[in-house]
């Protein structure tokens, strides 16, 4: 079973109503909002009883409070991702971010051109890694994580994507078997072991729910994914992401966990 200790966010900056979107009818990001959901992102967090390390707003990116899609973090190694998003592929390059990932990792590997990951694909279930091929992560990306990845005895299993805009925008392993699961993945053969607890299109958002250390912390609105994690016997932390989910992010896209 996992366990994480650690924790990397990064407060959004102003610039947050400018980030990524493929949904624009949702409207803009409101910093301010968009302030104070990150604040209950991370008390929640806490009550997951990690560490939260936080890394100052950045304006010049506005998507930078994505942590998730800069690295992937294991009990063995840290890989730098590289980001298919060009906006986006400077952020890995953040002084702050560098120097606050070699104070936890000395083995620190990252992904080189022309491959692009953004770990928003990347799923961890205990050694295997599932990565999804997507407009963000490549062939060329999944060559170089599997030759890393591989490299510290861990398995990786590549999983073509054609609808979502990340493989965990579609399915997340909350840990004892237990795998939420929407969309284009719910028949997918690779994921038929698991015990999958299915979401419904009109709550397709709440596929991504993040696994802290025996709590599952649920998007705020909506009640049926919040019920079935609940009937796995987890306990619930709810967190509004509202200002996210304009920008196409989620709950686990704002922080590395580790």
């Amino acid at each position: 079973m996992t366990h994480f200790k650690n924790v990397i966010v990064r407060i959004p900056g102003h610039g947050i109503s400018e980030g990524i979107t493929s949904n624009p009818e949702l409207g803009k990001p409101i910093y301010e909002k968009a302030l104070v959901q990150h604040e209950h992102y991370i008390s929640a967090l806490t009550k997951c009883g990690v560490k939260v390390n936080i890394l100052q707003p950045n304006d010049d990116f506005p998507d930078s409070c994505f942590m998730e899609d800069t690295a992937l973090c294991t009990d063995k190694c840290a890989i730098i991702s590289r980001p298919g998003a060009a906006t986006r592929q400077n952020e890995t390059k953040l002084e702050d971010f560098r120097e606050l990932l070699s104070s936890f990792y000395t083995n620190i590997h990252e992904i080189e051109a022309p491959g692009t990951v953004e770990p928003g694909d990347i799923m961890m279930v205990g050694d295997t890694f599932y990565v999804g091929e997507s407009a963000r992560t490549n062939k060329e990306g999944i060559k170089q994580m599997r030759e890393i990845l591989e490299s510290y005895g861990k398995e990786v299993i590549e999983v073509p994507l054609n609808e979502v805009l990340h493989l965990k925008t579609g399915v997340n392993y909350i840990e004892d078997n237990n795998l939420l699961i929407s969309g284009e993945f719910i028949d997918n053969p690779l994921f038929a072991k698991f015990n999958k607890i299915v979401v419904d299109p009109d709550e397709a958002y709440a596929a991504n729910c993040i696994w802290v250390n025996g709590k599952v912390i649920v998007p705020a609105g909506y009640p049926k994914v919040q019920k079935a994690v609940e009937h796995l016997g987890y306990e619930v932390l709810v967190v509004d992401t509202s200002e996210y989910c304009k920008i196409d992010g989620g709950l686990s896209c704002l922080s590395l966990r580790f």
